[in-house]
């Protein structure tokens, strides 16, 4: 089985997914190993749908601070960030913490 990162898990969707799957594994309706399953699957699922449907493109500019590589994670540590996206600027002055990983399968 093909390895997924597990970075959308801490987004809005991926915490409410593991609040309700632990609220199910509280009330004894699933198993923690039927959970993981399930968080394996959305991980999987996640990753396919954003890269085979999102068709959007941003550009960024700002100040590199730090840079990180690491099995094809990068983290990057920017400040007086800015994007643009469809003619649209979007300035943000605090410091932003971008991980960017590569769209590879393991394997491959």
């Amino acid at each position: 089985m093909p390895f997924y990162y597990e970075l959308y898990r801490s987004g809005t969707l991926g915490a409410a997914l593991i609040d309700s799957l632990n609220e199910l594994i509280q009330a004894g309706h699933i198993t923690p190993q039927l959970a993981m399953q399930v968080l394996g699957q959305y991980d999987k699922s996640i990753s396919e749908a954003l890269s085979s449907k999102v068709k959007a493109k941003v550009t960024m500019k700002g100040h590199l601070k730090t840079y990180n590589n690491c099995d094809d994670v990068w983290t990057l540590n920017v400040t007086n960030l800015s994007f643009k996206y469809d003619h649209e600027t979007f300035t943000i002055t605090d410091k932003v913490k971008i991980v960017a990983c590569s769209n590879r399968r393991a394997g491959e």
